[in-house]
């Protein structure tokens, strides 16, 4: 008798400890599902924030590829330069976001220099949609003072993510992305 009430002791705490650990995890999973960049957390910028905000209306001087049909998706601009050693980094990166994404992800990088510039560097494969905007049009209205940068749009144009895409705990990976885009999706 006094054995079968120890195993019930035992099964009992046990199941305690088998429920807080599920709910820790639900917790845990929760927390990594609705972490999105809702705020900057004074996360350094070298940009205007448009965090939760209409995006201005992308606009570019010349198209090196084709042009995206953007309608219904989420959209993610890199301003970016074949000079700049940080900017070329993430291009492998975007390449495989584009390649697993781009039913739901259009990937734009932007460049402000001469589409000659851009076409001529052969260490450089981008595999997502390619501009130009030599003046700068959108640079500059999101007033952009340091590459790369970039900016995730949900379907309705609203900034979700923005900065600098490996900055030391604020990094823009693929977790944070698929995160952004189950929240947002419609």
């Amino acid at each position: 008798m006094k054995k079968l009430l120890i195993t019930k002791v035992i099964l009992l705490m046990n199941i305690k400890k088998q429920i807080k650990a599920i709910v820790f995890m639900w917790l845990c999973l929760l927390c990594t599902i609705c972490y999105g960049q809702e705020s900057n957390n004074n996360k350094k910028l070298w940009a205007k924030s448009f965090l939760n905000k209409k995006a201005p209306k992308l606009k570019v001087e010349k198209w090196l590829s084709s042009v995206p049909d953007t309608k219904g998706k989420f959209v993610l601009i890199d301003f970016w330069a074949t000079w700049c050693g940080p900017c070329r980094k993430v291009i492998p990166e975007l390449n495989e976001w584009y390649k697993k994404y781009g039913d739901k992800l259009a990937i734009i990088g932007i460049s402000d220099e001469e589409a000659t510039v851009i076409q001529n560097v052969r260490d450089i494969q981008i595999n997502y949609y390619s501009a130009i905007d030599t003046n700068g049009k959108l640079q500059n209205e999101l007033e952009v003072q340091g590459i790369p940068h970039c900016i995730l749009l949900d379907p309705e144009g609203i900034v979700r993510w923005e900065g600098y895409p490996t900055l030391k705990d604020h990094e823009l990976t693929e977790i944070v992305l698929t995160n952004i885009i189950k929240k947002y999706s419609k």
